[in-house]
C-alpha cells in the first residue's frame, strides 16, 4: 500500500513539473485568449453604459478609449474583442446614423488610442462626474 502511495505522488510531483505539451499549451492559450475576449467585450459594455447614464456632452471620445483601454489591458483576447467590436459600431455608426466621416475618423482615434494603452482622460471632457 505504501509503494503505491509513493508511486502516486511521484507522478503528481513529476506531471506538476513537467512541461505541458504542445497541444496543451495551445488548448491553455485558446482558452485564456476567449476568456480575456468575453471579459473585453464586458469591458466595452460596461463602457457603453456608463456612456448612456451619463449622458455628458462631449463624453463620446473618453467613453471610446476608456472601454478599448480597459478590454486591451486584459490582454491579446481583450484587445482583440475591443477592436472587433469598436469597428463594428463605427461601421454601423457611418452608414446609419448620419454622423459623418469624420465623427467616426475620431472615434477610431480614441479607439485606437486606447488600445495602445494611452490614458482614456486624453478625452475626458470637463465636468464629468468622477464616477466615470
Amino acid at each position: 500500500m505504501r509503494l503505491w502511495v509513493c508511486i502516486a505522488l511521484l507522478s503528481v510531483v513529476l506531471c506538476v513539473s513537467a512541461e505541458r505539451p504542445r497541444i496543451v499549451r495551445g488548448i491553455v492559450q485558446a482558452g485564456k485568449f476567449a476568456r480575456d475576449a468575453v471579459g473585453g467585450a464586458r469591458d466595452m459594455y460596461r463602457a457603453y453604459r456608463d456612456m448612456r447614464e451619463a449622458n455628458y456632452k462631449g463624453a463620446d471620445k473618453y467613453f471610446h478609449a476608456r472601454g478599448n483601454y480597459d478590454a486591451a489591458r486584459r490582454g491579446p483576447g481583450g484587445a482583440w474583442a475591443a477592436k472587433v467590436i469598436s469597428d463594428a459600431r463605427e461601421g454601423w455608426q457611418s452608414r446609419v446614423s448620419g454622423r459623418g466621416a469624420e465623427d467616426t475618423r475620431q472615434d477610431q482615434e480614441a479607439n485606437r488610442w486606447g488600445r495602445r494603452g494611452g490614458d482614456p482622460n486624453r478625452y475626458r471632457p470637463k465636468g464629468l462626474p468622477s464616477k466615470y
